[in-house]
């Protein structure tokens, strides 16, 4: 696919990423249609909008026969991406798919070694299964595709939109000044990637025709060089007048008073125990830039959030401040303060559903 102006699907295309793709292939100046159920959110401007459903194959059947240079699919059911293929992939000039790190096996260690597959027909949304059911609808991909097929397997994805707010929790409870509860261990590695990067190099890959499978995550920082850039971030803003008191307490108080890791409610976004999870968050962003992803700062990445966000702020998942309150006076051995039920309301902070994994 060029870089002139080429035909788009976006299977999805009214949420965070997938949004975010057809969005950017607009403003490239490509002929963008996007297909789904429409109940998500809206698609952006200056698409097309097919409505299918993707829970059968009856479903997608307007999209039979269609043609275009370059599909972008996010599906995370097998069942979801199999009757696509079949009305889709002899018309499409390159399939790029959203995968997950979620595949791999392991996750205390770096390893390339990845879950046995659902079966191709798996409808099943749960958690539990998530990884196994991306290595199936890869596995469909590939088969159908071939040389034609782009696989990136993302980690986790912040930014604008965030669903379950993992980044921006922080900046939120930075802005809100006083003593902040910090996970575990100051070393402990995180990584992450921007959402505008994704979809920019998603776009350029299908552009230089990049294929092949490859992780789509930046480099790994320690957790306390992440808060700082935050609160860097939002002193370059002005949002901020210097680095917030941080209290880091140990993961085994943290799960013992019921923090839970990585996202959710009554979560520390991008805490995960270690050494659990010590490999999630070291995976390699060589291969990924060497084929052409660009990365942003940290503090562009959080000033692109908070620029977004801070018009009116809110929370939609993370940890309350009356629950953070609790930790930090059990760790002390004072009380709570009572009056934190006040930065819950007007921080709109409410008990989300259940969160999605990483990717």
């Amino acid at each position: 696919m060029s870089a002139q102006a080429k035909r788009v699907l976006v299977l999805g295309g009214t949420a965070y990423l997938s949004r975010t793709i057809a969005r950017t292939a607009v403003e490239r100046g490509h002929r963008v249609t996007v297909a789904a159920r429409g109940v998500s959110g809206e698609p952006p401007e200056g698409v097309e909008f097919v409505s299918i459903d993707r829970g059968s194959a009856e479903g997608v059947e307007a999209l039979r026969g269609g043609e275009f240079d370059a599909v972008f699919d996010v599906a995370r059911m097998p069942a979801h991406v199999g009757p696509v293929l079949d009305v889709l992939a002899d018309g499409a000039g390159y399939w790029s798919f959203v995968s997950t790190i979620s595949v791999y096996a392991r996750n205390d260690v770096v390893s390339g070694e990845v879950h046995e597959p659902t079966a191709t027909d798996s409808a099943d949304p749960s958690p539990e299964v998530y990884g196994a059911s991306k290595v199936a609808c890869e596995n469909l991909v590939r088969e159908r595709l071939g040389d034609r097929a782009l696989v990136t397997r993302p980690g986790l994805i912040v930014g604008p939109g965030d669903p379950v707010d993992r980044l921006g929790y922080w900046p939120l409870r930075f802005a809100e000044g006083g003593e902040v509860l910090a996970p575990g261990d100051r070393d402990r590695p995180v990584q992450w990637i921007d959402v505008q990067d994704y979809a920019d190099w998603l776009l350029d890959a299908a552009d230089a025709g990049v294929t092949g499978t490859l992780d789509a995550i930046g480099d790994h920082i320690g957790m306390g060089a992440f808060l700082d850039g935050i609160a860097d971030a939002l002193i370059a803003e002005g949002v901020i007048a210097e680095r917030p008191d941080l209290t880091w307490v140990p993961q085994e108080f943290l799960l013992e008073h019921g923090v839970r890791p990585w996202a959710g409610h009554e979560s520390l976004g991008f805490w995960v125990p270690s050494p659990d999870y010590d490999g999630h968050g070291s995976r390699p962003a060589g291969p990924a830039v060497t084929a052409g992803l660009r990365l942003s700062s940290l503090q562009e990445t959080v000033k692109r959030w908070w620029r977004a966000n801070a018009a009116a702020p809110s929370l939609r998942a993370g940890m309350s401040r009356v629950k953070e309150g609790e930790v930090l006076a059990a760790w002390h051995g004072t009380e709570p303060d009572p009056e934190l039920e006040r930065y819950d309301r007007e921080r709109g902070f409410a008990v989300p559903a259940a969160a999605r994994p990483a990717g």
